[in-house]
């Protein structure tokens, strides 16, 4: 290893040198001549198989709802425990109890949000959990016990055809939907009641959590549509007393604000419940490698890093070499289904000790043992680029010898949440990834061809002739 280093580092010399001496064409190029060359290897080949992915941990404030029977996929339903995170206060100046109106429950969606039929019938009851959710939630979280049947707090038909249209602003043409589920007055005033007298419950959510525990939402009617809600809030509609200029007495005009809303701070767990089609069991059993969420299947992976690396050695003894790239592309074939339901927006490939610790954390990809790819609609493939840094660290760290944990990856579906940051002098942007967590915010599903993959290392080397 010393001599092989001491080579190259020769060759950096000689190079340095030669780039100074090629300034006079009277004196020549080189002391010594060199070839350069750039190698792109694509000679390596990738295995797998699915496994089962039902129990998802609650990463997410994503509130998956409904029930769903799709051919080619399976019958997938959802329902949904959330906490809620306490305004920070609330209008008591000129408020009484007699002065709240009413209340609704306001769940939000995206437009196009949803999967199955626009216009089906269904029913959204909503009821108030009785104790605190134990953390950490899973989707095979059974609420019962949680909460009472009796205790209804509001019910309403939902759908996408039947919520209200809301624009961002006034100006713009940018909206989603939102539907209203009506909710009993006496509980926005069992609230405001306990905001006066009790404010530090509202301090916390933890502390809001002992007063309100939570609610169990459940599709009670109908099937045949997945809804993907992204926030839920609690909007209160109240009047006030008001003293006018001549000290007469008067009532406002009704005001609204929100007393509570499921935010990512605090714990919402999909109760997922899916039955996969004979027919993708079928393809399992028969060594295709399917992935399928929210839960279903995800795959392992034999990665041939170790094969990598030695083509790599063998073909770069004794030169200067540098790996420019490593990239694995995973082409895709879609499977028929009822809905026309589509692969997963984005894979995680996670080192296999490392995924669990990977979800509980709230982890980001690093590039060195996980990583993201967004699905490519237009080539049908995935293609997660930024493999170097993984390679590099076998060979720098661990001499070139790659351990089990480093050949044995999960590839499994997410949910990528964004933000975009717009320069203010130039027209760039960059795209920052806030959030990884297992995929709930859609059924999906689409089958592997590692038997098409590409494994492809590029690097560059200088080899003295």
């Amino acid at each position: 290893m010393k001599m092989k280093f001491k080579i190259k580092l020769l060759l950096i010399v000689i190079t340095i040198f030669g780039l100074y001496s090629c300034t006079d064409d009277t004196i020549g190029s080189s002391l010594i001549d060199t070839r350069n060359a750039i190698i792109e290897d694509s000679s390596f080949v990738i295995t797998g198989h699915s496994v089962e992915n039902m129990r998802l941990q609650a990463r997410t404030s994503t509130q998956l709802l409904g029930l769903i029977k799709s051919n080619g996929y399976g019958t997938l339903s959802s329902q949904v425990v959330t906490q809620f995170m306490p305004a920070n206060s609330i209008d008591t100046m000129g408020v009484t109890e007699d002065l709240i109106d009413s209340c609704k429950l306001v769940l939000r969606i995206a437009n196009g949000g949803f999967t199955g039929n626009e216009l089906v019938p269904m029913r959204m009851s909503v009821y108030r959990l009785n104790k605190q959710l134990e953390s950490p939630l899973f989707s095979d979280f059974d609420p019962s016990g949680y909460y009472d049947p009796e205790d209804l707090m509001g019910e309403t038909p939902y759908s996408p055809q039947s919520a209200t249209i809301v624009y961002l602003s006034t100006q713009s043409t940018q909206s989603y939907l939102e539907t209203y589920v009506p909710m009993d007055v006496e509980f926005a005033r069992e609230l405001f009641r306990e905001f006066k007298n009790n404010p530090q419950t509202f301090n916390s959510p933890s502390n809001f959590q002992k007063f309100f525990p939570g609610m169990f939402i459940t599709n009670s009617f109908g099937s045949g549509r997945m809804m993907n809600f992204d926030y839920t809030e609690l909007q209160v509609f109240y009047r006030k007393k008001l003293t006018t200029l001549d000290g007469n007495d008067s009532i406002s005009s009704t005001n609204s604000r929100t007393y509570m809303a499921a935010t990512p701070e605090v714990l919402s767990n999909n109760i997922l419940k899916l039955d996969v089609d004979p027919t993708v069991k079928t393809m399992i059993d028969n060594g295709d490698a399917i992935v399928m969420a929210p839960g279903g299947y995800e795959v392992k992976v034999k990665f041939p890093i170790q094969d990598i690396i030695n083509s790599f050695n063998a073909n770069t003894s004794g030169d200067l070499a540098v790996i420019n790239k490593l990239s694995l592309s995973i082409p895709i074939e879609n499977i028929n289904t009822e809905y026309d339901i589509n692969p997963p927006k984005y894979l995680l490939m996670v080192k296999s000790s490392m995924k669990d610790q990977f979800i509980e954390g709230d982890s980001l990809t690093n590039n060195k043992d996980s990583f993201y790819a967004e699905y490519n609609s237009e080539n049908k493939c995935y293609t997660f680029d930024g493999l170097r840094d993984y390679v590099l660290n076998i060979i720098n760290n661990k001499g070139g010898i790659a351990e089990a944990d480093d050949i044995d990856l999960t590839i499994t579906p997410v949910d990528v949440t964004t933000y975009t940051t717009q320069s203010t002098y130039y027209t760039t942007s960059s795209t920052i990834v806030t959030k990884i967590s297992p995929q709930v915010s859609v059924p999906a599903i689409t089958k592997l061809r590692l038997d098409k993959a590409k494994v492809k290392i590029t690097y560059s080397k200088q080899s003295v002739l």
